[in-house]
């Protein structure tokens, strides 16, 4: 099927996915905010909020770099160097500065269960990371001229999401034990973020070196 990645490449997005899922950051301080502070409903809540901005970043990905790839290929290929470099970047942040996890204290009134799943929607979308993230990391996994780029970016999109979903519900549910384990051993943020800048330099050099042999 078109639209269907090559096994490796569904592989090797899926190792990304599950070391960026783990790794601390603005979506999982709030679901486990959210699920410590007002209860699992609304860790689970602002959880599936962030799934739905994943899919909205997934569309827009999908359709831009699907045009950029008809209609300006060398821009495409900039875009595929660039999203290397900031991968790099991106590791070395992650070494240099932590996952900053932080949860937040309850308000002092609680929101409704949709309040927290529009929240998630909003920390997804307007965190610029989230942002370039899949501006510049989707790309990598479509290859210049390849007719089923927009579906097979979809694709990995949902891949991203069914793996995410059960590594969120993990979360939220062991919200109290993950909290405390961040807070008692600075060994385990560091174990997440030794991968995190593991994985993406491993897949910045392979993307750098294969457009240095072109």
């Amino acid at each position: 099927m078109p639209f269907v990645p090559d096994v490796p490449v569904i592989l090797a997005f899926a190792l990304a996915t599950v070391i960026l899922a783990i790794t601390p950051g603005p979506d999982m301080a709030l679901q486990l905010s959210r699920a410590i502070n007002y209860g699992r409903p609304h860790g689970l809540a602002a959880m599936f909020g962030a799934m739905a901005g994943i899919v909205v970043h997934t569309t827009l990905v999908a359709f831009g770099i699907s045009v950029l790839i008809v209609a300006a290929p060398p821009l495409f290929l900039a875009l595929k160097i660039a999203g290397a470099v900031y991968l790099l970047y991106l590791a070395y942040g992650a070494i240099t500065q932590g996952g900053g996890l932080r949860i937040a204290a309850a308000a002092p009134r609680a929101p409704s269960v949709r309040q927290s799943f529009m929240t998630g929607i909003g920390i997804n979308l307007l965190n610029p990371k989230v942002v370039l993230f899949f501006m510049t990391f989707l790309p990598q996994f479509v290859e210049a001229h390849d007719p089923g780029a927009t579906g097979k970016l979809f694709f990995l999109g949902l891949e991203f999401v069914f793996i995410s979903i059960p590594l969120g519900l993990v979360t939220v549910f062991a919200a109290d034990w993950l909290a405390a384990a961040f807070k008692r051993s600075i060994w385990v943020e560091r174990a997440l973020n030794w991968s995190f800048a593991a994985i993406f330099t491993a897949f910045a050099a392979t993307i750098l070196t294969a457009q240095a042999r072109h």
